[in-house]
Formats: C-alpha cells, sequence, structure tokens
C-alpha cells in the first residue's frame, strides 16, 4: 500500500513539517511539531517522476505555495 506523504506549514511559528496519511488528512488541520499549534496548512509540493531513461526536472521554486515570491523558507 502506498501512502502519500503531505507538506504542512504552520501559521504560527512558520515551522514546516510532513504528515504521511490519505488524502483526507490533508485537509484537515495538522498539530505542528515544534508550537503544537493547529493553525496549520497543507503546502503544494513539487515532485519529479522519473522513468526508463528519462528525467523529469524538479522545479527550482521549491515547496512553498507562492511559488517562491514570497519570503517563506523553502
Amino acid at each position: 500500500m502506498v501512502v502519500p506523504i503531505y507538506e504542512f506549514s504552520c501559521l504560527t511559528c512558520r515551522h514546516t513539517f510532513d504528515v504521511l496519511g490519505s488524502y483526507a488528512s490533508r485537509d484537515e488541520r495538522q498539530v505542528c511539531p515544534q508550537c503544537e499549534g493547529t493553525n496549520t496548512r497543507a503546502m503544494f509540493s513539487t515532485f519529479a517522476v522519473v522513468g526508463s531513461g528519462e528525467a523529469a526536472e524538479v522545479s527550482s521554486a521549491g515547496s512553498c505555495a507562492c511559488g517562491g515570491s514570497c519570503a517563506c523558507s523553502n
């Protein structure tokens, strides 16, 4: 069974963390492991798919939902 990894950002302390879970867990408020707050938001993560003899590019914008245009840490 494949379990997706979702990346979250804490809007209180700006810590980013990963959560293993179902698609439904992406829409739930998660507890920040740093400040234990629940003011969190799922982020858009980048990924690459590599096939036999092919390589995919990974976005240099990082995992920030703004596409790298804000001052958040990637």
